[in-house]
């Protein structure tokens, strides 16, 4: 098809960039590089392009050749706060920084639709180019529609897209309706009484009530939520004291909540907070709870999940496209958009088998020119739809 020969025809180009992006990760909200050559890419391909929205983010505009409606395309941007240990000549080159869950090639994938969109305008409407920071957990999504994107730049489709490890290399797949969890965050504070760790009975352990805290917090799933419902409770960090000999006065817990059903997350909130409370009084001691919502959970539209498919089938090939029935328990706040817009949301297998959010994880450049064609087709065959 002309749109995979097409960008095939600049696919060294693309593999320079994302390699580029590579070895300058950045934060959410910190995507100040990224972003800047991201805008100086769209503009020098013709592009209407407008920086700052939802504070690092990038939109970018093209006009087709004749009247039609206007489809977003999204990307996300920022990287993770994990030490690369890939020995690649691309690898980061900033300590505790990484691309590890792919948004390098997100961002480059887009930026080749971008440049075909752009060269060739063989479309009806309008494609918009959604460049988001702080996906990571930040809010990126939401601060981006918080600053006016829809209502700035109008869209009556939206699409993404995610690299996937786990999938055969080439192979497209979205799942229609539900597909990836919903999170909250949390962190919880146990404040009790220091004293010496060779006179425990002075004070009282907020360590020790801490360890309770989070043993205790596995028997949610366990014993609260029906077997039959999917959510996850995660402990990811905890940090306490700062001597051998000393018993330490607060301890810190943090970590994460999936789920699907609202009701499921009230569930495991409220027992969260419950058993929180009754060690606190157990101990004598004082433990506060904040529990906040990151992401909400990811719901393609079932018509243009199709859509996307037979769009996708086109370039990838109509045996590598497939809708798929697999639930995600990882999150992704392009839900948030989908909230307002509808659209869908796919995953593109690649080469390789490190896990995301992995200090060895790769990406497989391969997929570049498929993840822009993708993204370029949804756009050539949505914006002339009546």
């Amino acid at each position: 098809m002309r749109v995979m020969e097409h960008i095939s025809g600049f696919a060294d180009e693309l593999t320079e960039i994302r390699r580029d992006f590579h070895r300058h990760p950045e934060l959410g909200f910190e995507e100040i590089r990224t972003s800047g050559i991201v805008a100086s890419l769209l503009r020098g391909w013709g592009v209407e392009v407008t920086t700052g929205v939802g504070r690092t983010g990038v939109v970018g505009v093209i006009e087709g050749n004749r009247p039609g409606r206007r489809i977003g395309l999204r990307a996300d941007m920022d990287a993770l706060p994990i030490h690369e240990q890939t020995n690649l000549p691309w690898a980061s080159q900033h300590p505790g920084v990484m691309h590890a869950c792919g948004h390098d090639g997100h961002t480059t994938m887009l930026l080749g639709a971008a440049r075909y969109l752009a060269e060739t305008r063989d479309f009806a409407g309008t494609a918009v180019l959604i460049f988001q920071p702080a996906e990571e957990g930040l809010g990126g999504g939401r601060a981006m529609i918080a600053d006016g994107l829809f209502e700035r730049f109008p869209c009556d489709e939206i699409y993404g897209m995610h690299n996937s490890p786990y999938m055969p290399p080439g192979e497209v797949s979205v799942t229609p309706g539900p597909a990836m969890a919903g999170a909250y965050f949390f962190d919880i504070r146990v404040t009790g009484r220091g004293s010496h760790a060779a006179m425990p009975e002075a004070g009282t352990d907020a360590l020790l009530i801490a360890t309770g805290i989070v043993q205790q917090l596995q028997t949610i799933v366990s014993r609260n939520v029906a077997a039959a419902a999917r959510a996850v409770v995660s402990v990811t960090q905890i940090h306490a004291g700062a001597a051998y000999n000393v018993i330490p006065e607060t301890a810190e817990i943090a970590g994460t909540i999936r789920y699907f059903d609202d009701s499921v997350a009230d569930l495991v909130c409220g027992r969260m907070r419950q058993i929180c409370a009754g060690l606190a009084a157990a101990h004598g001691a004082t433990v506060d709870v904040d529990i906040r919502n990151v992401f909400d959970v990811l719901i393609n539209d079932p018509v243009l999940s199709e859509q996307m498919i037979a769009a996708a089938g086109q370039v990838a090939g109509a045996d590598r496209a497939t809708l798929g029935t697999r639930l995600a328990m990882g999150s992704e706040d392009f839900a948030d958009m989908l909230r307002v817009v509808p659209g869908a949301y796919c995953t593109v297998g690649q080469a390789g088998d490190v896990p995301l959010h992995n200090p060895g994880f790769v990406l497989d450049d391969g997929m570049l020119p498929l993840g822009a064609a993708v993204m370029a087709r949804m756009v050539e065959t949505r914006g002339g739809v009546a």
